[in-house]
């Protein structure tokens, strides 16, 4: 059962495809992504439960060395992160729309899974890194004083390690956003 996600962020490709075959070798976790992300790092996600991704993280960041600029563990995840990083959330309306944007790959992933579990809202993307200069973000919608509890939450966590470059909460959000969503 998969009740908990890890990763670990690179600054070098090469080191990166190594870094992931050593995660996937220490213990039976799925691989979630392995990919080069902007600008020119490397992110491998892995589920599983909290022992294999505890140790995986712990291989994949040994294995990283010098190239390790982050990594993180999970114990416990809401499910809703999950097909929130494989964007296949599908979004009608939006009661408002809540944003996190971060740094890191890995604090955003703990930005929205403390987003959800602080609010009764709804996950509608985890956007990696592609295209975003290295940063990633979350949006979820939920009602106004949902979000913004949701949306501080989160934000606290990327804050704490320095890595917050913005939030917001817009309510009642056009119709014509849920375009950019897609």
């Amino acid at each position: 059962m998969n009740n908990s996600i890890g990763g670990v962020e690179l600054s070098s490709v090469a080191k990166g495809f190594e870094t992931a075959d050593a995660m996937l070798k220490m213990a039976d976790v799925e691989l979630l992504l392995s990919r080069s992300v902007c600008p020119g790092k490397y992110i491998v996600l892995v589920a599983g439960t909290v022992a294999d991704v505890n140790a995986a993280v712990e291989a994949g960041a040994n294995m990283a060395a010098h190239a390790l600029v982050d990594s993180f563990a999970i114990p416990n995840i809401h499910p809703d992160v999950f097909p929130a990083i494989a964007g296949t959330v599908p979004a009608d309306e939006l009661e408002s729309l809540g944003v996190i944007e971060a740094f890191s790959v890995s604090a955003l992933i703990e930005a929205a899974d403390a987003a959800v579990k602080s609010a009764s809202v709804k996950l509608l993307e985890i956007r990696l890194a592609m295209a975003l200069g290295g940063k990633a973000f979350v949006t979820l919608t939920g009602t106004v004083a949902a979000a913004q509890t949701a949306v501080s939450a989160g934000a606290a966590v990327v804050a704490k390690k320095g890595l917050l470059v913005e939030k917001v909460v817009i309510p009642n959000p056009r119709k014509e956003l849920l375009k950019e969503l897609i």
